[in-house]
């Protein structure tokens, strides 16, 4: 399956073919649109002159990375923050699986396993890995068994709830409708 995510052409083809690209957007995609955070990796590569790898990124010097993060326009709201959590991430890629971002879904004898190395990551909790879970199994067919439970409701066949639901442009809306009810919804629960 190819990306087609409401993004530049170029950043879509860069995440067909680079999986540390999809897990870079995941690692960004927080608190800003899911539009900047999967077009950053493209933007990224782009000032580097090349596509990066992790290890590469795990041993920029961080200042530099941060400068890199910062140039206008931002590559996230938080340049600073985020420029570190990516190399924590890639350190991690770097270290524990071979500098290889797709080392870390192949292999994956179950949905748990699955779903526990992605956990580990640097900055992934419970719903960002579960989100993860299933942009594999539904975009990358990335689906060792139990992938749909350990993915929660975010593994749902029809869910529209997160990036991993994005096919085209009805999904797209059917999935900001969705969020945008979720918040409203927590907003009521919490009486305000």
């Amino acid at each position: 399956m190819t990306f087609s995510l409401p993004i530049d052409a170029e950043a879509n083809a860069l995440l067909d073919r680079s999986p540390l690209a999809v897990l870079l957007g995941l690692v960004l995609d927080q608190q800003i649109t899911m539009e900047k955070a999967f077009t950053s990796p493209y933007v990224l590569a782009q000032r580097l002159g090349h596509e990066p790898t992790a290890v590469e990124l795990a041993d920029f010097e961080p200042e530099a990375l941060l400068a890199i993060f910062a140039e206008p326009p931002a590559l996230h709201r938080f340049p600073k923050a985020m420029a570190a959590r990516v190399q924590e991430v890639c350190r991690v890629v770097a270290d524990q699986y071979d500098g290889e971002a797709a080392n870390l879904w192949a292999g994956t004898g179950s949905g748990a396993e699955l779903y526990k190395r992605i956990f580990a990551l640097p900055g992934f909790g419970k719903q960002k890995a579960q989100i993860f879970v299933a942009l594999l199994g539904k975009q990358l067919g990335v689906r060792p068994d139990g992938w749909r439970a350990a993915a929660g409701a975010y593994g749902d066949e029809d869910a529209f709830k997160s990036v991993a639901d994005i096919v085209d442009e009805e999904s797209l809306v059917k999935v900001r409708t969705n969020k945008k009810a979720a918040k409203a919804e927590a907003k009521a629960a919490k009486g305000l």
